[in-house]
């Protein structure tokens, strides 16, 4: 049998959490998973920002190549769009990027400087990438 005094004590040590106690953990708690959450949005767009921008360069690459393979000769000079614009990321018809080159002659003689441009527009802002090179023609 419990005496009063151990009853007394029994008592203050049995305490549990008040509301405002279990109010302010889950406020801090909400705070926390809004800034995950954030981030994590962040993330995503991030994420897809950079896939775009990277087919886009690879979409320019390509093009750039297939045009210094060519002899120096057949490359028309002056600006020139894909003709399948808009392309997709495969550099198929029907998609989101738009890619023209221009081939100028800088220096004369027997080289051409490519320029390739592909552009699109992500969340009402035009982005592009610009790969340029000079070439002799045929690979080199």
């Amino acid at each position: 049998m419990k005496t009063q005094q151990q009853q007394n004590r029994s008592a203050l040590t049995d305490r549990g959490f008040t509301l405002i106690e279990v109010l302010i953990a889950i406020a801090i708690f909400s705070v926390g998973i809004l800034a995950v959450a954030k981030m994590q949005y962040w993330n995503v767009r991030n994420n897809t920002t950079g896939n775009m921008t990277t087919q886009a360069t690879m979409l320019a690459r390509q093009q750039m190549e297939a045009l210094k393979s060519q002899d120096i000769e057949d490359l028309t000079m002056g600006t020139t769009p894909d003709p399948s614009n808009p392309i997709d990321e495969d550099g198929n018809p029907g998609g989101i990027y738009r890619r023209q080159w221009v081939v100028t002659n800088p220096i004369g003689g027997g080289s051409r400087q490519i320029q390739v441009t592909v552009s699109w527009v992500r969340n009402g802002q035009n982005r592009s990438v610009v790969l340029t090179s000079i070439t002799r023609g045929n690979g080199t």
